[in-house]
């Protein structure tokens, strides 16, 4: 029968030294040894003197050796991806002690869609400073395509936004917070808000502030007017940021498809103007998603315990 040559823990434990990750993490961005060597400041044959080692104590090739590049091989892509997760972890780990042992409370890292979430976001930030005035708290705002890629690179330690892909369902808790309606906006001074009975035709001979493609609000748009058997129009600025999208619309007669929850305010401060136009469906809950398997810190549940609180109240 053929032996087993897979590592225990306690080998693991007695073998494995952090030089081996980070030469693994270097190795996995750069593909290139000399540029890993010099990132760890060790020689080259230094470093693949390390790289030497590692394959010998996984008894596998981690990269293939091509005139280019170093490739990693299956099991080079799941080493990387350890070593990258593992050095990460001890990151957190070293900022958070030295915020402990320094009177702090921690810290959280929270990645938000833009729009509708921000609002629930700032408000559960001030609660929770309030609570935890010295907690140091990260603020990252993108799509969620993107916050699902950190999320998992353990990045981030909560996303409010959506899961896009299937596999993220065995990745990450996801637990719906709030429904999202969308309407059409455009600055105050747009000659369409005098009119007043507007169809989608009316819509797609003007230019558009788009969500970029892949995003829940960009499909939506895509679907109202596929709906309406009408063509997108080709006049388009793809941008995420809300600010970008306030000053192009108060500056231009372009139109936008954003979170009704985002722009009521400008709306009501008489910057904005919705037009009455019917919009197809409105779009699924974003969420609060965090990893699975994984004990969340007392910040980042008591975070998540005041979102829901927020919603619920909305």
């Amino acid at each position: 029968m053929p032996q087993d040559c897979t590592l225990s823990v306690t080998q693991l434990l007695t073998k494995l030294r952090f030089r081996h990750l980070q030469l693994l993490e270097l190795l996995g961005r750069s593909r290139n040894l000399r540029i890993a060597a010099e990132q760890m400041h060790v020689t080259q044959p230094a470093a693949t003197k390390i790289l030497s080692d590692l394959e010998a104590m996984f008894g596998a090739s981690l990269f293939d050796r091509l005139p280019r590049e170093m490739r990693p091989t299956d099991l080079g892509t799941l080493s990387v991806r350890y070593a990258s997760t593992t050095l990460s972890d001890l990151g957190k780990f070293s900022s958070e002690f030295a915020t402990l042992k320094n009177g702090g409370y921690g810290h959280l890292t929270v990645g938000f869609i833009p729009a509708s979430a921000a609002q629930l976001v700032t408000t559960a930030i001030k609660e929770i400073q309030r609570r935890r005035p010295r907690l140091v708290i990260k603020l990252v705002e993108q799509s969620s395509d993107q916050l699902a890629t950190w999320l998992e690179e353990r990045r981030l330690d909560v996303m409010i936004g959506r899961p896009t892909e299937p596999r993220h369902e065995a990745l990450f808790n996801v637990v719906d917070l709030l429904a999202e309606p969308a309407r059409v906006v455009v600055g105050q001074h747009h000659p369409l808000l005098k009119q007043r009975r507007i169809g989608i035709a009316d819509l797609g001979e003007w230019s558009w502030i788009l969500y970029p493609q892949g995003t829940a609000m960009r499909q939506l748009f895509e679907e109202t007017f596929a709906a309406a058997a009408m063509v997108a129009p080709v006049g388009i600025v793809e941008t995420p940021s809300i600010f970008s999208t306030l000053e192009l619309l108060q500056a231009t007669d372009m139109i936008s498809l954003q979170p009704k929850a985002a722009m009521d305010r400008y709306v009501e401060h008489g910057l904005l103007g919705y037009l009455d136009v019917p919009i197809r469906r409105t779009m699924s809950n974003y969420s609060v998603i965090t990893r699975k398997d994984e004990a969340a810190s007392q910040a980042v549940n008591e975070f998540v315990a005041i979102l829901f609180a927020i919603a619920a109240q909305c």
